[in-house]
């Protein structure tokens, strides 16, 4: 029977331009280089919360062991909190109500009532996908009617369909789509009358939006025909009418998570520019993620670590769940990783397949893979509740997380990803004092059958076996009591290019009146003051033109007590609003890994005789393919274009156009400062 169908279309298509890219989990260091790596933990620099969806994993109708108890009790135990249903690219050919899906296998016992009992055995919540492809909004209905009305499952999330850009509109087709119109204006029209009609039945439910994932295929690209890129045509139509956006993440190599912080951020601004009023009510939902990494380790430790890494990074930047694909999968290709059989599985649990001519087999049914053991350990280092704060590392062998606890206890994840090399590290913590004392570790190492618990080391002095996910659970030396309460989520106006004002609601005073407000910004795990005052509106001042700020708003009382920090807050400065020149850039076309741009130049001042225009590129990955129009250099991130004989003379309010091809592997963060002669323009 089959195991992986019509998945392994996808992770290509969405890995082929990540998979030649170089992996941070190896291991490039000397066996003897056992200097220790310093780890800064801050406490004052708040993330995202900890929601309860937060540690999820896809079913599928086509997995015979989807209902049992044993799978059931086995997700409890890892942690998850959410379950998808019912599976993938068949959520686009199910028929809920006669349980069948025409063109693929529906195994026995995965009907829909059936996932909800082991939902329920987990204590999970469920995430149910609606047919669009094949479906249509009467059956999507129904099937809340049945679920929340006639059996009181109450679910709160239903997307309306899975990936439904591979339908062939941009070329490939995986995605089943019996619309005649395949467009992303058709099926935003059809998410508006889903959501009407399921809202009808139950108007409590969440209505989810499928997007493209930015830098994946077929993101920022507009097909013949289209007003804008599937993301803008959805969001502007269907916006109003959604409550999160479905994202979905195969980065094919181990060392992508620096990628979540853009990624997040470039979907946030799309959901703000085209989903109109109210749009911050959107969430963002990762619900299939998988390293999709066979050479580097799919269910061996080097994907386990990996797994854990991007986990704490979408949750601490607000996603609110992340979904592995899947709990069974199936065999693929079977290498050796790490001194272990990684068997090509994207499953949690094994499922005890061999290959096709039965010369190697995976362990026996529901043995739990590495990734599985990374996501338990998600479950105990972060709980639903807990805020995520920043922490850091000194060498990129070592990656560290933190979550600060409601009761006030501290988590720090430390994963090792060098696969030869135990690192002692030196832990230093800002606005967090730890208790003397052994802290409660726990840890899972390469090839490791469980997470072992014991109290050992130091809050500030551990090491880190190779290939090893270390959690520390720290008690605090006091905890403080009357202190004043946390400030609000502050928010962001009148930014400009060097100033923005911040504003939140106050914070309710505990003991002690509240004295001011102090706004920190974070530079890593590094928090630098900006400014305080006695109100609850701050003006920030001296900052730089065309830079990603997030800050954190901290309460004082009159007795020096501090509050919890705030909610982060993102802003970007832009261009000067006037300057005696201006750059107007513009996208003519996209393929998802490169684009074709233009920039306009307009002299506003006296007349120029040669002129030289610079920028940098924003991200390491970006770079500058070809330019016309002028001569075109690039060195490190600078990028510098010299006019040319034809055009360098500029009179006032006169014009010149240029072009280039820019490419990138990640979130394409364009460059919005650009010098001319060495002055900052203006946005043209």
């Amino acid at each position: 029977m089959p195991k992986v169908p019509l998945r392994a279309a996808l992770a290509v298509l969405l890995t082929l331009t990540a998979l030649n890219a170089p992996t941070a989990y190896a291991d490039d260091t000397p066996a003897d280089d056992t200097g220790s790596v310093a780890v800064t933990v801050n406490a004052r620099a708040a993330l995202a919360t900890v929601p309860e969806t937060g540690l999820g994993t896809n079913h599928a109708i086509w997995d015979a062991n989807l209902g049992t108890n044993e799978t059931a009790d086995l997700l409890k135990a890892a942690g998850m909190k959410l379950l998808r249903y019912p599976g993938g690219s068949y959520s686009d050919i199910y028929h809920w109500a006669d349980h069948t899906a025409p063109g693929g296998y529906v195994a026995p016992g995965t009907d829909f009532d059936t996932f909800m009992s082991g939902v329920r055995r987990t204590g999970a919540q469920a995430m149910v996908t609606a047919n669009y492809g094949t479906g249509t909004a009467e059956e999507a209905a129904a099937w809340v009617r049945h679920a929340n009305v006639e059996k009181g499952y109450g679910i709160k999330h239903w997307e309306i369909g899975n990936e439904n850009y591979g339908n062939g509109h941009y070329g490939a087709a995986w995605e089943a789509d019996n619309h005649a119109d395949k467009s992303p204006n058709e099926y935003a029209r059809h998410v508006v009358a889903y959501a009407d009609a399921m809202k009808a039945v139950d108007p409590t439910i969440k209505i989810g939006a499928v997007l493209t994932t930015p830098a994946n295929w077929p993101d920022a690209i507009t097909a013949e025909g289209d007003s804008g890129s599937w993301n803008e045509v959805v969001l502007s139509t269907a916006g109003p009418k959604i409550d999160f956006v479905i994202l979905h993440w195969y980065p094919g190599a181990l060392d992508k998570t620096v990628h979540v912080p853009d990624m997040i951020q470039l979907t946030r601004e799309q959901i703000a520019r085209h989903a109109g009023p109210g749009s911050e009510r959107i969430g963002i939902a990762m619900t299939e993620f998988n390293t999709g990494s066979n050479s580097n380790g799919t269910n061996t430790q080097p994907g386990a670590l990996a797994a854990a890494d991007a986990y704490a990074t979408l949750l601490a930047h607000g996603v609110f769940t992340v979904d592995w694909w899947n709990v069974h999968n199936g065999i693929g290709t079977v290498t050796e990783v790490a001194g272990h059989t990684d068997y090509g599985d994207f499953g949690l649990l094994s499922s005890g397949a061999c290959t096709s001519d039965g010369s190697v087999c995976e362990p026996a049914l529901n043995t739990p893979f590495a990734p599985y053991y990374a996501l338990q350990m998600m479950s105990r280092f972060a709980r639903p509740g807990d805020r995520f704060v920043r922490a850091a590392t000194d060498r990129p062998e070592v990656v560290a997380h933190a979550a600060r606890r409601p009761d006030g206890d501290l988590a720090v994840l430390l994963i090792n990803t060098s696969s030869g090399t135990s690192y002692p590290v030196k832990l230093g913590y800002s606005g967090f004092s730890p208790a003397a004392g052994a802290p409660t570790v726990l840890t899972h190492t390469n090839g490791a059958t469980a997470i072992t618990t014991s109290s050992s080391g130091s809050a500030t002095a551990q090491t880190l076996p190779p290939l090893s996910l270390t959690t520390l659970v720290l008690r605090p030396r006091a905890l403080q009591s009357g202190g004043p309460g946390v400030p609000g989520g502050p928010r962001a106006t009148d930014v400009t290019d060097r100033t923005a004002v911040i504003s939140w609601p106050a914070a309710a005073p505990g003991t002690r009146p509240i004295a001011k407000y102090e706004v920190y910004r974070q530079n890593g795990a590094i928090s630098e003051q900006l400014g305080e005052t006695t109100g609850t509106t701050f003006t920030v001042r001296n900052l730089k033109p065309g830079t990603r700020y997030t800050v954190n708003v901290i309460a004082r009382d009159a007795g020096g007590a501090q509050s919890e920090p705030s909610p982060p807050l993102t802003f970007t400065t832009g261009a000067p609003a006037t300057s005696s020149c201006s750059v107007k850039p513009a996208i003519q076309t996209d393929w998802a890994s490169g684009y074709v741009g233009s920039l306009t130049l307009t002299n506003h001042g006296a007349p120029i005789s040669g002129w030289t225009l610079s920028f940098a590129w924003p991200r390491p990955w970006q770079s500058l393919g070809s330019g016309w129009s002028g001569v075109w250099t690039q060195e490190g991130s600078q990028v510098k274009v010299v006019n040319e004989a034809g055009n360098g003379t500029l009179a006032t309010g006169a014009s010149t156009t240029i072009g280039y091809v820019g490419n990138y592997g990640g979130p394409n963060v364009l460059p919005s400062v650009y010098t001319l002669n060495g002055t900052i323009c203006s946005a043209g």
